[in-house]
């Protein structure tokens, strides 16, 4: 791997962060280790509201009068690896989680300390469980212990590894998350499957170019989220009555959210949650170390987190106002209408059960619209077009671009991929092409910076190409052996 400097972000400049950082925690009296995760101790007085689950049950019918696709969930918590570096809060990240998700009606296993044949056999199990069930229903994987990167594969390390040990012996003992887990679910476009992933994507000692959980792509009916960003440590207190943050903030989602929250919405107000959190956090030494949840969304159902009761009563109407504010805050597809439309739903509906789904559409919109306005984003108004000619899956994609989605600008882009020698009509499908991988890459999504840096350099561009690649390496993507240009 080459050891130029990244134009963006300067090696260097990361690594003395990294150091400065880990000095500032050492002098707080923390016990910082080779591994991971970084322990933050009782001396940082965790508030409450991240050091207990939240009290707080969402209203329900209850499970024996539900009639819905079944919900099912595993859930894998390490917390016993050798060298101090034990992880003492993720049994109870585990036993938490398992609470908040049997009150959304998921059936659970859960297990924790499970070395690598332990894990492959309780997921061989797990997929049989998921492979006989209906087409629709949900599924839910969590993972909270160490992680890793080795050779762009993304690993779940198993309980007592060596987290210091060679790169390929840690890959030896380790679960492979798209092989082990994502490959082996059924891919189920009608049902949901998320797969969440609570691990550090750095090691504080060595703050180095590829390091930490590499960026994927969902497929189809799928939502990934990995707890931190590229070169974030995943926050863990030292006390085994405490939560991690990431999954504090998932729990406590999970139990104050209305049931018309739809899955993918509450992923990104867990995400919302865990950075305000570590933002206003006491302590200045964390607060630099904020860690940023990642997220890889291609669900194509809307599933929401209240299952189906048939038996209920219907909900009282709605105000037919409100009803229509957010009919026309649903239909807008252009950033700058959806920030502004959701903006005044806000204002005026501050008690809806929809509430959640507006910050959301409000938040990514926002964002959106301040890259469209960017120099280097050539994509207009008339790419957010609806015709008759979409494709059912290319507009509902085309939504979620309008309100930030990075994967589904990617999936947008990828459709109008020019052929290797261009000409004729093929210009204008090129420069759609780079607009929306340009948008998605600005939204964060490495993997199409990655793409378009190699369509830049096949046409000749190669400072283009450059940034382009050096963004998607800041972005937390580290292309395989066989796509990089800079290897043998």
């Amino acid at each position: 791997m080459s050891q130029r400097r990244n134009s963006l972000l300067p090696e260097g400049r990361a690594v003395r962060a990294g150091q400065a950082a880990r000095r500032r925690l050492l002098r707080l009296g923390l016990a910082v280790g080779g591994c991971p995760r970084l322990w933050t101790g009782l001396l940082l007085g965790v508030p409450p509201a991240i050091a207990q689950t939240p009290a707080q049950t969402p209203a329900q019918t209850p499970l024996a009068q539900r009639a819905e696709p079944p919900r099912l969930a595993l859930l894998i918590g390490n917390r016993d690896y050798p060298n101090d570096d034990d992880l003492p809060s993720i049994h109870k990240n585990v036993s938490d989680l398992r609470q908040a998700l049997e009150r959304w009606g998921f059936v659970v296993t859960d297990a924790v300390d499970q070395d690598l044949a332990g894990a492959h056999t309780l997921l061989a199990r797990f997929n049989d469980t998921v492979r006989a069930a209906p087409a629709d229903a949900t599924v839910f994987f969590y993972f909270a212990g160490h992680g890793a990167q080795v050779r762009s594969e993304n690993l779940l390390l198993s309980a007592r590894t060596n987290v210091r040990a060679p790169s390929a012996s840690i890959a030896l003992s380790s679960l492979i998350l798209s092989k082990d887990v994502i490959s082996l679910l059924p891919i189920r476009p009608e049902g949901t499957t998320m797969a969440v992933v609570d691990a550090c994507r750095t090691q504080l000692r060595r703050l180095r170019e590829g390091e930490g959980l590499n960026q994927v792509e969902a497929p189809p009916g799928s939502l990934i989220a990995f707890a931190t960003g590229r070169n974030k440590p995943a926050l863990a207190p030292i006390d085994p009555t405490r939560l991690t943050f990431y999954t504090a903030s998932l729990v406590k989602v999970l139990n104050s959210a209305s049931g018309e929250t739809p899955f993918s919405d509450l992923f990104r107000l867990v995400k919302a949650d865990t950075e305000n959190t570590m933002k206003n956090f006491p302590v200045k030494a964390v607060r630099d170390l904020a860690q940023e949840p990642f997220i890889a969304e291609n669900l194509t159902v809307r599933r929401r987190l209240a299952p189906i009761v048939p038996e209920a009563p219907p909900p009282p109407p709605r105000k037919e106002d409100e009803s229509v504010a957010w009919a026309r805050l649903e239909s807008l597809i252009w950033p700058a209408d959806v920030a502004k439309a959701a903006a005044a739903y806000i204002t005026d509906y501050p008690d809806s059960r929809l509430i959640g789904s507006a910050v959301v559409a409000r938040d990514g919109a926002i964002e959106a619209a301040a890259i469209l306005q960017r120099s280097d984003v050539r994509l207009f108004r008339s790419a957010f077009e609806m015709t008759d000619k979409r494709k059912p899956n290319e507009a509902a994609d085309i939504m979620k671009a309008g309100r930030g989605d990075k994967d589904a600008a990617a999936r947008l882009g990828q459709g109008f991929e020019p052929p290797i020698s261009l000409g004729g009509s093929g210009i204008d499908r090129t420069g759609r092409y780079v607009g929306w991988m340009q948008y998605a890459a600005a939204l964060g999504n490495g993997i199409a910076s990655y793409r378009l840096a190699l369509y830049f350099r096949r046409t000749g561009q190669p400072l283009l190409a450059s940034q382009y690649e050096g963004l998607a390496r800041e972005l937390g993507y580290t292309p395989p052996p066989s796509l990089d240009n800079r290897r043998s």
